[in-house]
């Protein structure tokens, strides 16, 4: 029987751990879109962004609470070391010895905030501190969104690129096998075969490293998505979709640019709102500041002459008369600060205007040459598939074919690197305008 349960026992592990295993090598699928969501909510840097809005939110919790009621309580303890006072009222009389006795007394007390210019403009700084602090998350998701959509881009990429490289790399060993076969059948000449065995060693470098800079842009996004270096993915959004919504999408992009959804134009104009507050909580410094308190004293061990009131109430009001000129500094400051703004505001304006006067135009580019590579990758391809038949019949040489196989490949890269330009083109016209 405890053979049978040992048995059973380790048979359950095995299999939990089998299964474990097959889990944590489960890849993750992924579209561009749902890639995207994935790294707005796993994204260590959006994580960060996240707890600077939570802790945002307790700043004005803390404003607000400095001018609520506060409640502190105290307890102390005295002893005197045997001291001894002496009281002499009649020279003619003998002094009267007063003995320091120990002494100990809880002490509770409450304050209000009754009135401070301070306070009420420092809650609303912390509220647009707050929105500040949301916009800047706002701000680090679109870029988290643009840094994901291009690497996912980039894999999508280097994958075009392997699948080019391999069967161009087939094709030239194909070919260079059935050179080699005819030279060693005395069919052809040597020379020949190792023309072709450099042009199949450079493609087979190239294959290679093509495969590193997939890996590459694996890890970026991974990087991107918050997953560790060992976590399997799969994309399954296709590149030639992607191309062909782009294309279609460059016939209505607005020519017209609304600054105002640009999201540093927001952040600047809401530290302009900052600047301003900055200015009302210089002159609320002219303001009287009024605050009420009530405590009350519990005598534990008492002296022997006590005439401490146990409770007391009053008010307490503070009045800024002289500071030899430090607020009205201060004051100058605020309004040095709030212009700084303003033309700072100005300065944004006419970038952002610029950004997209050349964002539109690099777009715009891009979608023509883009045209024009396709069609120089099919005249390559035609002039490759030329050369090939002219190889085979012995029309022209190995050399002139391996001129052909690189311009093919020059070709396809143009091409690719241009789509992907492109890509980056659109991506960045849309952040721009706040729409990723």
């Amino acid at each position: 029987m405890k053979l049978f349960l040992k048995i059973t026992f380790i048979s359950v592990l095995s299999l939990s751990t089998l299964y474990l295993k097959a889990q944590e090598k489960e890849p993750l699928i992924l579209t561009v879109d749902s890639a995207v969501n994935y790294a707005v909510k796993h994204n260590k840097t959006l994580i960060n962004s996240r707890y600077a809005v939570n802790k945002s939110s307790q700043k004005i919790k803390e404003t607000i609470a400095a001018g609520l009621p506060h409640i502190n309580a105290s307890a102390d303890y005295n002893n005197f070391l045997g001291a001894e006072a002496s009281l002499q009222l009649n020279p003619m009389a003998p002094p009267a010895v007063i003995e320091f006795n120990p002494t100990s007394s809880f002490k509770a007390s409450a304050s209000q905030l009754i009135f401070s210019g301070n306070f009420i403009v420092g809650i609303q700084i912390s509220k647009l501190a707050k929105k500040i602090t949301e916009k800047k998350y706002y701000k680090d998701e679109l870029n988290v969104k643009e840094q994901t959509i291009q690497a996912y881009y980039m894999v999508l990429i280097n994958q075009q690129i392997l699948k080019i490289i391999k069967e161009n790399k087939e094709n030239a060993e194909a070919t260079y096998t059935k050179t080699q076969n005819m030279a060693n059948a005395g069919l052809t000449e040597q020379t020949e075969a190792k023309k072709l065995s450099v042009m199949v060693t450079s493609v087979n470098n190239e294959y290679k490293a093509a495969e590193r800079r997939l890996e590459l842009a694996y890890n970026l996004l991974k990087l991107q998505l918050g997953l560790e270096p060992d976590q399997a993915i799969t994309l399954t959004s296709d590149i030639n979709d992607i191309e062909q919504r782009t294309i279609l999408q460059s016939s209505v992009i607005p020519d017209s640019f609304n600054i105002k959804n640009n999201i540093d134009y927001q952040l600047i104009s809401m530290q302009g709102d900052i600047s301003e507050k900055q200015i009302q909580m210089q002159k609320a410094n002219y303001l009287p500041t009024l605050t009420a308190f009530y405590s009350h004293t519990e005598k534990i061990l008492k002296p022997y002459f006590d005439m401490t009131p146990k409770d007391v109430l009053g008010l307490q009001l503070n009045i800024p008369i002289f500071s030899s000129g430090e607020r009205r500094a201060k004051l100058n400051q605020a309004e040095i600060d709030y212009d700084i703004n303003k033309n700072t505001k100005e300065l944004v304006n006419q970038q952002l205007t610029m950004t997209e006067i050349q964002l539109m135009y690099n777009y715009k580019n891009l979608s023509e040459q883009y045209e024009n590579q396709k069609t120089n990758v099919v005249i390559a391809k035609e002039i490759l598939d030329q050369m090939n038949l002219k190889f085979k019949q012995g029309i022209i040489s190995s050399l002139e074919l391996t001129s052909a196989n690189n311009d093919y490949l020059k070709a396809q890269s143009d091409k690719i690197s241009t789509l992907l330009q492109l890509l980056n083109a659109d991506l960045a016209l849309k952040k721009l305008n706040n729409n990723l």
